[in-house]
C-alpha cells in the first residue's frame, strides 16, 4: 500500500456514528458514491452535453457514454474524438463539465433502496464506509444532505489541492485508516461496491473483493471485463458481497 500521508480528511465528529470504532462484524462494505449510492448518471450526461455544446462538440447519448467511458478521463475523450486532448484542452473540458455538474448535482437522488440498505446493515451491526474521488469538500455536504452520513464509519473524498491520485491510491489510504479505526477488519472480509472498472482495480489493489453495479457509468459489457460479479441492483450487490466475503 501507499505509505504516503493520506490526502483526504476524516469525517467531522458531528457527522460520524456514535461508535465509529466498534468492532467489525462480518463483511465490511466500501461504497463508491457517484453512480453507485448517488444515482447521478443522468446528471453526468446532462452536464457532459452542456459542456460539449458550450465547446462546440457533438452531444452524446447515455448508451454511447457507457460504452466509451474509462479512466483516466483523457482516454475517454480520445475514444470519443479520435485523439488525446492536450493538457490545456483537457483542463478546459474538465472545468466546464464540473461547472455544469455541480450546478445540477443537488437535484440527483440516491439509487433505489440505497438509504434502506445502509440503515439495515448498520442496525444489524455491520460496518460500511464511503470512498470517492469526488472532492471531499463537496462530498461530505451531499452525503449529509441525503441523511445517510450516520451509516458510515468513515467518509473519504479527494483533496483537489493535494497530489493527483487515482482510485487505487485513494482506496489504499482509505483502507489503511479503516484497519486502524475498525477492530477486526481485514481486506479479505472487505468488499468494494462501485459502478466502474476502476473500483474493481482499486479493490484488487488492497486485497479486497469487488462487486460492480450497472446503474452508473459503465455498460454491463465493459464491467464484465473486470472478472468480478456484475449486478443490476444495490440489494443484489449487498447479497453478493456477503456471499463472497462472508
Amino acid at each position: 500500500m501507499d505509505s504516503s500521508p493520506p490526502s483526504t480528511q476524516p469525517v467531522p465528529e458531528s457527522l460520524l456514528p456514535s461508535e465509529p470504532g466498534a468492532p467489525g462484524r462480518g463483511t465490511h462494505i466500501v461504497w463508491d458514491w457517484n453512480g453507485t449510492l448517488l444515482h447521478d448518471i443522468h446528471t453526468v450526461i446532462e452536464a457532459t452535453n452542456a459542456a460539449f455544446t458550450e465547446l462546440d462538440m457533438p452531444t452524446i447519448t447515455l448508451d454511447r457514454y457507457r460504452d466509451l467511458y474509462c479512466v483516466p478521463v483523457p482516454r475517454f475523450y480520445e475514444r470519443l474524438t479520435g485523439r488525446l486532448p492536450s493538457e490545456e484542452e483537457f483542463a478546459v473540458l474538465d472545468s466546464t463539465f464540473h461547472r455544469h455538474y455541480f450546478a445540477r448535482v443537488a437535484d440527483a437522488g440516491l439509487a433505489e433502496g440505497a438509504a434502506e440498505l445502509l440503515a439495515s446493515r448498520r442496525s444489524a451491526g455491520f460496518t460500511q464506509s464511503l470512498c470517492s474521488l469526488a472532492p471531499h469538500e463537496h462530498l461530505v455536504p451531499l452525503v449529509h444532505g441525503h441523511r445517510i452520513h450516520q451509516h458510515f464509519v468513515r467518509i473519504d473524498g479527494s483533496d483537489p489541492s493535494g497530489p493527483s491520485a487515482g482510485k487505487a491510491e485513494q482506496m489504499a489510504r482509505h483502507v489503511r485508516e479503516l484497519l486502524v479505526e475498525v477492530q477486526g477488519l481485514t481486506p479479505e472480509r472487505t468488499v468494494v461496491i462501485g459502478d466502474a472498472l476502476d473500483d474493481a482495480k482499486a479493490a484488487a489493489h488492497v486485497g479486497a473483493h469487488a462487486v460492480l453495479y450497472t446503474g452508473g457509468s459503465h455498460s454491463r459489457r465493459s464491467l464484465r471485463e473486470a472478472g468480478v460479479p456484475v449486478v443490476d441492483s444495490l440489494a443484489e450487490a449487498v447479497e453478493t458481497a456477503e456471499r463472497i466475503a462472508g
